[in-house]
Formats: structure tokens, sequence, C-alpha cells
């Protein structure tokens, strides 16, 4: 399991409101090439949002369902990426001083070849991450 944390420059309410649009995923999510479509009432329990994935030429086109949200405080994603497994992502917002807020992002490979990726996957994917939250604070801040 891998654990990122930031701080966001705005009120919880915002930060979530960017995690609810769907269409953001394609922005601040590394990897996600397009969000192609979306169903259900984003981001309740039970919808999906269908994006490609990958890097250069190479994509796979899968899908991220939510499992759980509690707005403005947690969403829980399961991710689907194709042959490299399924992966939880837990997005846990907290109000700090002012009207910051920080996003701690756990994520953890619940089946697949990632399983087996070890600390050199944990070390690709904790920056991943790094590089994703930063892309949230900077539409969130915006």
């Amino acid at each position: 399991m891998t654990e990122n944390e930031i701080l966001i420059a705005a009120p919880r309410e915002r930060v979530f409101a960017v995690l609810a649009d769907p269409t953001s995923y394609a922005h601040w999510v590394i990897g996600a090439k397009e969000i192609r479509s979306s169903e259900g009432d984003w981001p309740a329990a039970g919808s999906r949002i269908h994006h490609s994935v990958g890097a250069g030429p190479v994509t796979v086109d899968d899908t991220t369902e939510v499992l759980e949200c509690v707005e403005p405080e947690r969403l829980v994603l399961l991710a689907h990426l194709g042959p490299l497994g399924d992966f939880e992502v837990d997005l846990r917002l907290a109000d700090v001083q002012g009207d910051a807020t920080k996003v701690t992002m756990l994520e953890r490979s619940v089946q697949g070849v990632s399983r087996l990726a070890g600390p050199v996957g944990d070390a690709f994917v904790h920056g991943r991450n790094a590089w994703s939250l930063q892309r949230l604070k900077e539409l969130a801040e915006s």
C-alpha cells in the first residue's frame, strides 16, 4: 500500500468538487489519457467512469467505479486497469487551518500483476500519486 498527502489552499468543498467532476480525472490523474464517458450519478456509490490510460501509443480502455462516497470527506474508488490489475484508491479530505484541506491518498493493489511489484512498484506508484495530487492541487486552487 502507498500513502501520499498534500496540503491544498482551498476549502474541502472546493477540492471535493474537483473529485466530483468525472471529466477532471483526465487532467489530474497521471496516466489517464481520456475520459470516454461516465454512468450513474458520479460520485455516488456504484457510478463509473470509462477511461483510457497509458503512455505514448500504448493505451488500455477500462473503468473506475465508486465504492464509497461521503461528501466532502472521503471517496473510495476501484480502478480497473486491464492487465495491470485492480486498485483501491481511498481519498480522504480533512479541514486544516484556515481554508486549507489535507488530502490523503491511499492506494493498494487488490488483484492482478501489480500485487507482485514489491518495493520498486510501490516507489513508482508513490511518485505517480504525488504528481497526481500536485495536479489536483493546481485544479482546486485555480
